[in-house]
């Protein structure tokens, strides 16, 4: 995978320490996930790998622009503390989160490398108010893309209810990614329960959803009707759009 300079790797798992030292990241990218069922067809790897891809796929074509952009190893555990009946779902508390997100920004910030991306995987993972404090508290630059929430339009057009877990949104992703892992005769219709507590609907209300109870089959939104093209269009669309803020980010003199 081509870099910003010939033959270096964007992924700091392949990064030799003589090609960093030659030409120095300015701007590292966390990928974070989750491991958790997705519906009864997708594996529980579907929020970390979909992280890492577009993270890498992205700072490859940033650094072909000029960013001096790093992409650090994938958070593969996320918040998961109302899927604990899922087997083999390991749950990240706020507080381990915040820990790890700490140690990371502070070994970069001791390095010079004082601009930080996380590319979230997983909707159950909030970072705002972690990195509210961790700006205050490192004085560093941190921002978090969510890719699953840009490029609506297309997405809109691709998939018309992309799904909110597991629905065709992710499932076309994961066919384009890796379709041996995806098994489409088991994968049930992704429907939702209202809360026994009518009031708990309304808008501007918000509690943590009892996933299993809410959602039977493990899945929030359709899958079927998904395919390895209209992943591909998703992909490369949501890694435009974050390369876009990577160069951006990397260049940039002076920020937010």
């Amino acid at each position: 995978m081509m870099s910003y300079m010939k033959n270096a790797p964007v992924s700091l798992m392949l990064a030799t320490h003589g090609q960093l030292r030659r030409r120095k990241p300015n701007l590292a990218v966390l990928p974070w996930g989750a491991t958790e069922a997705h519906n009864q067809h997708l594996p529980y790897g579907t929020d970390a790998m979909g992280a890492e891809r577009v993270a890498l796929r992205s700072a490859q074509i940033a650094a072909g622009r000029g960013a001096r952009v790093i992409v650090l190893p994938t958070i593969p555990f996320g918040n998961n503390a109302q899927q604990q009946d899922q087997i083999a779902t390991v749950h990240f508390s706020t507080t381990t989160a915040l820990a790890i997100l700490r140690d990371v920004a502070n070994s970069l910030k001791r390095q010079g490398i004082e601009r930080l991306i996380i590319v979230n995987g997983h909707g159950g993972n909030n970072f705002t108010p972690l990195v509210r404090d961790l700006v205050l508290e490192t004085g560093i630059f941190i921002a978090v893309v969510n890719y699953w929430q840009t490029c609506m339009e297309l997405q809109q057009k691709l998939f018309g209810d992309p799904g909110d877990h597991a629905g065709i949104l992710e499932t076309s992703l994961m066919l384009h990614f890796c379709p041996d892992s995806v098994h489409m005769k088991a994968a049930g219709p992704g429907k939702r329960n209202p809360f026994a507590v009518a009031a708990l609907e309304q808008k501007g209300v918000w509690t943590p959803r009892p996933w299993t109870k809410i959602h039977p089959d493990l899945g929030a939104g359709d899958p079927h009707g998904a395919t390895a093209e209209s992943g591909k269009q998703a992909f490369e669309a949501f890694c435009e759009s974050l390369a876009k803020v990577l160069v951006d980010v990397s260049k940039a003199k002076h920020l937010p």
